[in-house]
């Protein structure tokens, strides 16, 4: 377990696919996320079998070190080794937060920050976003420095209408 303050990162289990199938089903998630469509627990066993057979994925439970309850997810995927770079997934399921206002999500993102660039040797880690998303546009731009690289205009379909998404980054030489 990669541990921070108030929490820890480790590998994800069979026994925790409920859960996060439960969490990526609510439709206030769902809709944040490029696969919008019900997750049956077929679904999440083979992704978690994909993601555990492929070099370029790793995908880590967040767990409360007080009580060691998984939280939700975070991961480092599609890592291209030549450029050293990262797609930065992450959520906090627990009681619906998302992005909550405990600090749990904060210390989880600044571990697997620290341990993308300081273990698996990244330069770049980043994200798309919707533009609606923005409790996670916030955060990770006031929280973690992260910088638009670019908007791909109406790449998402959402609530009846078109939005922007952003792919934001985070370089090593950035980091603090």
């Amino acid at each position: 377990m990669i541990k921070g303050e108030k929490t820890g990162l480790r590998a994800l289990e069979k026994e925790d696919l409920p859960q996060l199938r439960d969490w990526r089903n609510i439709p206030d998630f769902r809709k944040h996320f490029r696969e919008v469509r019900e997750l049956s627990m077929h679904n999440q066993e083979k992704w978690l079998e994909i993601t555990n057979n492929r070099s370029t994925d790793f995908m880590f439970g967040i767990v409360d070190l007080k009580t060691n309850e998984l939280i939700g997810a975070a991961g480092l995927l599609y890592i291209n080794w030549i450029n050293r770079a990262g797609d930065f997934s992450f959520y906090i399921g627990r009681e619906e937060a998302y992005i909550d206002e405990e600090g749990f999500a904060f210390d989880a993102a600044k571990i697997l920050i620290e341990y993308g660039f300081k273990n698996l040797n990244l330069n770049k880690i980043w994200m798309e976003l919707y533009e609606f998303d923005e409790r996670k546009l916030k955060f990770f731009r006031e929280d973690f420095n992260f910088q638009t690289d670019g908007k791909l205009r109406q790449n998402c379909f959402e609530g009846g209408r078109y939005w922007d998404s952003y792919i934001i980054s985070l370089l090593r030489s950035e980091h603090k």
